[in-house]
């Protein structure tokens, strides 16, 4: 059983229990985006379990009621074991989601695995007209480039600021250059994508600039941010019409992700501690 302090953060260890947390989210008007926890496996019987997990899972949301997409990390379904493994996983995930109407997000790692995962993203954006999404990091310096060769491929893309500790030779380590570098993507990403950026961030000046660029450019757009974070500002965007999703984690490695979340930011130790007093 998770604990109470953390199942703020995680949907349970099930699919059953993360689809469940997903329906009563949908009632808030807010969607979901499920992943099941777990990454850099380094053994191909692991890989190919949480792709199994995945394939199953792609047929459990079609089957259910629920608003939601689901999200996969290259370094959990065989990147860490050969770029063979990997891209024969996602490649039966992404065709049993296509088939069932679901969305795929193909989540981002470190950056060793930037170009093996664009090159995976836009093979399926082309064979899916656009079934698949990939997220970019703001902080990495090479970012605008990758925009520019995604610009022309259907599918979305979800823009964060990235959570890696990269090299400083290749990404921004300053919190207010992050943050310049974040502003001129999403410009430069409103402006260009036809099928729609979903701004992954919990910073308000970010969504509220790109309602703005939204309003100019008429790009669709959706707002992305995690389950247990800013929870009443999600419902508030939903509320005022904006397409909102919840990242939603589940499963049986939920202490790894939940003290990740813990150590990022000030705001969620608050929250734990009042969750534990209270």
């Amino acid at each position: 059983m998770i604990p109470p302090i953390a199942s703020n953060f995680v949907a349970g260890k099930t699919p059953a229990t993360a689809l469940d947390h997903a329906a009563q989210t949908n009632r808030d008007g807010v969607a979901v985006i499920l992943n099941l926890l777990g990454e850099h496996y380094h053994d191909r019987e692991d890989a190919d379990a949480d792709a199994d997990a995945y394939v199953d899972l792609a047929s459990d949301l079609a089957a259910s009621d629920v608003d939601g997409c689901i999200s996969v990390k290259p370094s959990q379904i065989g990147l860490g074991v050969s770029d063979a493994a990997f891209e024969e996983n996602l490649a039966r995930i992404v065709d049993e989601a296509t088939d069932r109407g679901i969305f795929v997000w193909i989540d981002m790692e470190d950056h060793e695995t930037t170009d093996v995962t664009l090159d995976a993203f836009e093979r399926h954006a082309r064979e899916t007209d656009g079934n698949v999404g990939v997220c970019i990091q703001a902080n990495l310096k090479r970012t605008r480039d990758d925009l520019e060769r995604l610009a022309a491929l259907p599918g979305k893309v979800r823009l964060v600021k990235g959570a890696y500790d990269e090299p400083k030779e290749l990404a921004y380590a300053d919190k207010a250059r992050v943050d310049e570098a974040y502003r001129d993507l999403l410009a430069y990403a409103f402006e260009h994508f036809d099928d729609g950026v979903a701004v992954g961030s919990h910073d308000p000046a970010m969504i509220e600039y790109a309602k703005e660029l939204h309003d100019e450019h008429g790009t669709p757009y959706e707002v992305q941010m995690l389950m247990g974070v800013r929870e009443d500002a999600q419902r508030d965007l939903a509320a005022d019409g904006v397409d909102v999703y919840q990242y939603v984690p589940y499963g049986g490695k939920w202490l790894q992700y939940f003290y990740r979340r813990i150590r990022e930011r000030k705001e969620n130790v608050l929250f734990a501690a009042r969750a534990v007093l209270t």
